[in-house]
């Protein structure tokens, strides 16, 4: 089956008073239709960017892709005009944004904002507009819909929030969602809820979801496949149930002895991965995981490890010191 997004050696750079720094160094994935592909890693590994990378929502004028291709059913999107690009983004891609209190417009309603989405891409007349968002808000369980389509984002609690960016991000039945973060400083009960609402709305939908998040337990139970991300760069690709079962790389293996167990000793120190992620600005040519861990073999540090197939679907960055296959 042939990928419904296919990302190829893509180069993100921001221009910063020391120069060009690179964000995402040389990433390749793909999503089938119907699919979910988890993106984790820490912050600062080039998550957001790399997906804001694929509809061009970059901050400008310093943020650029310079390398790649992005193909979206078989379109390169790097090389479309404008005018198409608007039409992909927010008609046949969604997106849940990280923090929906600063993605919705503070000043307009919330009808009106998801009214202004259909309008644009579906053609739809004002009445109509606003009959399906009222059914929308529904649909991603926020009551009383009638009533809330009057509403400011202010006034409306976290959890609704976010329910009313995944009405945007659904409304016009995109073939692929981008979900950043959707389920950031919930609670546990509206955290699955609202998962439990991407689903059932993929299903219906067809639709692929890339999702980005830190929580390894969301990637556990929702995702088809895992893409671990460090510092810019993917070092291992997955199944989900390969990945979990037999971690490669040395980044994920600590990134999996993070998670707390239920069976530890009480009170017991959490495991933790020593360090943190390196500055932009100070990314190695080399291992960037060895950079981390401040290994002598300097060498390791001056030439990029190359990205293997170790099985099928099953690919890993072969540093020497991180992976012992």
């Amino acid at each position: 089956m042939s990928a419904l997004l296919e990302i190829n050696g893509l180069v993100t750079s921001f221009d910063t008073d020391s120069g060009w720094v690179r964000a995402v160094d040389g990433i390749s994935y793909s999503i089938e239709a119907g699919k979910t592909v988890g993106l984790v890693g820490e912050s600062g590994c080039g998550k957001t960017v790399s997906a804001m990378s694929i509809i061009d929502l970059l901050p400008k004028p310093s943020g650029h892709v310079l390398e790649g291709e992005i193909l979206f059913k078989g379109e390169d999107l790097r090389k479309v005009k404008p005018r198409r690009l608007r039409k992909v983004r927010g008609g046949e891609i969604g997106v849940i944004f990280q923090e929906p209190m600063a993605a919705l417009n503070p000043v307009h309603r919330i009808g009106k904002q998801i009214v202004e989405i259909l309008k644009l891409h579906e053609k739809l007349s004002s009445r109509e507009a606003l009959k399906k968002a009222v059914e929308l808000l529904d649909a991603v369980g926020i009551p009383a819909p009638e009533e809330r389509i009057t509403s400011y984002p202010h006034e409306l609690s976290g959890g609704m929030r976010q329910r009313v960016m995944i009405a945007i991000a659904l409304a016009c039945e995109p073939d692929l969602l981008i979900a950043d973060e959707p389920t950031t400083a919930l609670d546990v009960t509206v955290q699955a809820q609202i998962l439990e609402l991407i689903q059932s709305m993929q299903q219906r939908l067809g639709m692929a979801v890339l999702m980005i998040t830190h929580d390894l337990g969301v990637i556990a139970q929702n995702c088809d496949e895992v893409v671990v991300m460090y510092a810019g760069r993917i070092v291992e690709r997955a199944p989900v149930k390969d990945l979990f079962a037999n971690p490669q790389h040395a980044y994920t293996k600590g990134l999996l002895n993070s998670i707390p167990r239920i069976d530890s000793v009480r009170k017991s120190h959490l495991n933790t991965i020593p360090g943190q992620v390196a500055s932009i600005q100070d990314f190695v040519v080399g291992c960037r995981f060895c950079q981390r861990m401040d290994r002598a073999q300097s060498a390791l540090l001056r030439t990029r490890p190359e990205y293997l197939q170790i099985s099928p679907g099953h690919w890993v960055e072969a540093c020497p010191q991180c992976y012992q296959g």
